[in-house]
């Protein structure tokens, strides 16, 4: 599997479960004269990839089995195979979520973190989901893979406060790797570049990330926070030393934040295609 392709639906799965729950809304496209769908959000359009692998799956499944398996199933099926090609992680999907009817891109912003969120801003964020700070933590481990635009941390390169012209928790060489791949920002319509999420194996989902933080290599505020803070510091450099331990918990994590606010029984529906409610 492209390892691109693996983060996109990782990170997929992530957006499509904290807004409405794991109900597949992200996969719905927007409707003339309604307010856009969550996919063509700013937020989600254009840094999610793999909706072409949940369509195949899905025309694969009707033809088999039709009016079986959601479009919510798929997606989490998917990050779980994703995880395992990228990074050797095993865990298994409990399924039986139904498809959600609304998808709004008003509710992105209201229930995804922010790339500049602090880690107590984290904690709140994830709390309100039913996911605990060490959870919190241990899925963060997803930005192993994965690329972000330089908009979404420039503000850490240039001009960063009246006493700082750059963000003093980066790596000084760092940063000037990441000046050389994003220039200043001259306009709103200049290109946006992007840079891997992690510098040190950005095709492998792996505790590597961690240690990107400990030696001030974390790309994202809502990144480097996480060392930080004393409020998450600890958990970072357990993940640091304990590979095993952190795969182990990232397993876990998955299932969990799997099961948010899923759809089952009579709610919601199996739609024909991922695209359209039925």
């Amino acid at each position: 599997m492209n390892p691109g392709i693996a983060a996109g639906i990782i990170r997929m799965h992530f957006h499509d479960c904290f807004i409405r729950g794991c109900d597949g809304s992200v996969l719905l496209d927007s409707v003339p004269g309604k307010e856009t769908a969550e996919k063509d959000s700013p937020i989600n359009n254009p840094s999610l990839r793999g909706f072409g692998v949940i369509d195949e799956a899905k025309a694969l499944l009707e033809k088999v089995c039709p009016h079986t398996v959601s479009c919510a199933d798929i997606l989490a099926y998917a990050a779980r195979d994703s995880a395992f090609f990228v990074g050797g992680i095993k865990y298994v999907v409990p399924g039986g979520r139904r498809d959600g009817r609304v998808s709004l891109s008003s509710e992105v912003i209201q229930n995804l973190p922010p790339p500049f969120f602090d880690a107590k801003q984290l904690e709140d964020n994830f709390k309100a989901k039913g996911l605990s700070l060490d959870e919190m933590v241990t899925l963060s481990g997803a930005h192993s893979i994965g690329v972000s635009h330089c908009s979404s941390f420039s503000n850490r390169l240039y001009g960063f406060n009246t006493t700082h012209p750059q963000d003093p928790s980066l790596d000084p060489r760092y940063a000037s790797f990441l000046k050389n791949k994003c220039p200043r920002p001259m306009s709103d319509t200049q290109d946006d570049p992007i840079v891997n999420l992690d510098v040190s194996s950005p095709i492998h989902l792996d505790n590597k990330y961690y240690l990107n933080l400990r030696n001030h290599k974390g790309l994202l505020t809502s990144d480097q926070t996480l060392y930080e803070s004393p409020l998450t510091s600890k958990l970072v450099l357990n993940n640091v030393k304990f590979r095993s331990t952190w795969t182990r918990k990232f397993a876990n994590a998955m299932v969990h934040m799997g099961s948010i606010e899923i759809l089952t029984d009579n709610k919601g529906e199996i739609r024909k295609n991922c695209h359209f409610i039925n």
